[in-house]
């Protein structure tokens, strides 16, 4: 895949997808949403690649939406607005359902459209120096396609002061709220992303996909009897599969399942 503003790379089984605009803090438009979306796609089909890093080079992780960009749409048409708006909608909804587990490492600055991509990866790891907002509405707007990541991420009360206020939420903060893990640099950054990845591939794959699912299918639901059987039909599922077989398999007679690879 050749990109004009990402650039990703390989290492082993764990695949890094970098925003590329570090002189514009990683400010999206509408190349670098479809860029976006175009690699997590393609991604989702590769059974080569185990964890998705996605991280900003430079300073910042990503500063959101190029301004310049959201003025543009502003004018347009009605139609054209939610056109370009499903857009990101779709990107995000292809990194938040990818079905390898993911990881958005961030510094400096993740501000609203950037908030929605660290919310949307399963795990966020942020160095002390990072700053998070939803600062939508400082310039007469809405987080409207990130909201269901970040709700999901801090929860509606947290939403409601942040959507409402758009405060600067510091490291800390973020670590107090539930919405990233927080190291001292970015040298611990990315030793803390390696200790994640790490622990991240000594799962089963198509475990890690199906408590993806799971998460999903859960979320927010009332425990009814309805509920209850969906959980037990999908356990079921995933008992029957060729990993599970093998995991279990590996356990009991103490050696490590197929899915780990070892160093002769």
């Amino acid at each position: 895949m050749s990109f004009q503003y990402l650039q990703l790379e390989q290492r082993d089984q764990v695949a890094t997808v970098w925003i590329n605009r570090a002189e514009m803090h990683n400010a999206f438009n509408t190349q670098v949403i479809e860029e976006l979306h175009r690699c997590f796609s393609e991604l989702n089909t590769r059974d080569d690649v185990r964890v998705v890093i996605l991280a900003g080079r430079g300073k910042s992780f990503s500063a959101g939406a190029d301004l310049n960009w959201m003025k543009e749409a502003g004018q347009a048409s009605q139609a054209e607005n939610e056109a370009d708006a499903l857009k990101l909608a779709k990107m995000l909804q292809s990194l938040a359902t990818l079905k390898q587990p993911t990881i958005a490492r961030v510094q400096g600055i993740a501000f609203g459209g950037g908030m929605g991509l660290a919310s949307a990866c399963d795990i966020c790891v942020a160095s002390s120096d990072a700053k998070f907002a939803t600062s939508e509405v400082r310039l007469g707007l809405a987080p409207s396609t990130i909201s269901p990541y970040v709700i999901r991420a801090i929860g509606a009360r947290q939403a409601s002061r942040y959507f409402l206020t758009a405060e600067r939420i510091s490291a800390e903060q973020a670590l107090h709220i539930g919405l990233a893990h927080v190291v001292a640099d970015a040298e611990q950054l990315d030793e803390k992303v390696a200790e994640m990845v790490d622990a991240l591939l000594l799962g089963g794959p198509e475990a890690q996909t199906s408590s993806k699912q799971l998460i999903q299918m859960v979320d927010q639901q009332v425990l009814t009897e309805a509920l209850l059987l969906q959980t037990a039909q999908h356990i079921a599922h995933v008992r029957q599969g060729s990993e599970a077989k093998s995991g279990l398999n590996a356990f009991l007679n103490k050696h490590s399942p197929v899915w780990i690879k070892t160093t002769a």
